[in-house]
């Protein structure tokens, strides 16, 4: 099944879990609000990490009340499935990598970039096992590589490739996703991964995995924050200092990293000392959607349809910031 189809899937599903069961009951308040001249609100959707530090610091809250904004919030266990919760109308924002707005927006959604991160290439990476005789880029060709299909690391793959001579099809392609794909790893299946933190970090810290190349000076790796057409056009005030909260974690990180690591440790379920390794490697900063920035999932979704993993070619100003 290709990614596509896998997210035509979960809409038809709709994630038989408790985060969609919530989300769904928020549609009938927020209909009545709108109706009825209610206070505005602000349903955040989203995944263990760095929104989960901006809720409990309740900061967003505070600078959302002078204009009459509750905010509500939703978790979930993946990006796709709050693109999702987007698409049906149950969220209004949330947190996502480069690949899965490229899907939804091949599916139809209707959504907008609200933020993006700074550059953060060294956040994915091709590890190997610490004995593995693969030592550089080239010695890939003819091996079994696993990664997510359709994820912002096979995007890298297909760069890295090319940067050094070689052609997608030079490799052999297993596609697992990240707990699979780590078994596959321990037994020895597979030859090499291409993955993300902090399942990057644990793989290093845990099962003494080799970093062969992270993505630096092939892709840059952002992170989005999105929203749909019809709350931006009316909610721009909102969005912006929901992106400027956001910043504001991410500034607050890179000046206490050790009380950050802490943090999102207990917030992951994972040991500090994976977090620690994380964090101090990641880049920090948040701001609005810029057409630069919309070039680069430009040419994302170019590379996704000629891998034949979307339907059709995207225009990405499409999903532009409706002030851009």
């Amino acid at each position: 099944m290709n990614e596509l189809n896998r997210f035509s899937l979960q809409r038809r599903h709709l994630l038989a879990a408790s985060a969609a069961t919530a989300a769904a009951a928020a549609l009938p308040a927020t209909s009545w609000a709108q109706a009825s001249g209610a206070p505005r609100v602000l349903r955040v959707g989203h995944q263990k990490g760095w929104l989960s530090i901006l809720k409990g610091r309740g900061t967003l809250e505070k600078r959302l009340a002078p204009l009459g904004v509750k905010v509500t919030w939703t978790e979930f266990n993946a990006g796709p499935v709050q693109l999702e919760a987007l698409n049906v109308g149950s969220i209004d924002f949330g947190d996502v990598g480069e690949a899965p707005p490229i899907f939804a927006q091949a599916a139809g959604a209707p959504l907008v970039y609200a933020g993006a991160t700074v550059p953060r290439p060294a956040l994915e990476a091709v590890i190997v096992p610490s004995s593995s005789p693969i030592r550089n880029v080239a010695d890939l060709k003819g091996k079994r590589v696993a990664y997510n299909k359709g994820s912002n690391v096979q995007y890298f793959l297909v760069k890295l490739l090319e940067k050094h001579g070689l052609k997608y099809g030079d490799v052999q392609s297993i596609f697992l996703a990240p707990a699979d794909a780590r078994a596959a790893f321990e037994r020895g299946a597979i030859d090499a991964w291409i993955i993300w933190d902090p399942f990057l970090a644990a793989a290093q810290k845990q099962l003494d995995a080799r970093l062969l190349v992270d993505a630096s000076g092939v892709v840059n790796n952002r992170a989005y924050y999105f929203t749909s057409r019809d709350f931006a056009t009316k909610n721009a005030d909102v969005l912006r200092i929901a992106i400027e909260e956001v910043n504001a974690i991410d500034t607050w990180v890179s000046k206490n990293k050790d009380a950050a690591a802490a943090e999102l440790s207990a917030v992951l379920g994972l040991e500090k000392s994976i977090t620690d390794l994380y964090l101090s490697r990641a880049r920090f900063g948040t701001a609005p959607v810029t057409r630069e920035i919309l070039a680069e999932q430009q040419a994302i979704a170019d590379t996704f349809f000629d891998l034949k993993l979307i339907p059709k070619k995207l225009n990405l100003l499409h999903a532009a910031p409706v002030d851009l």
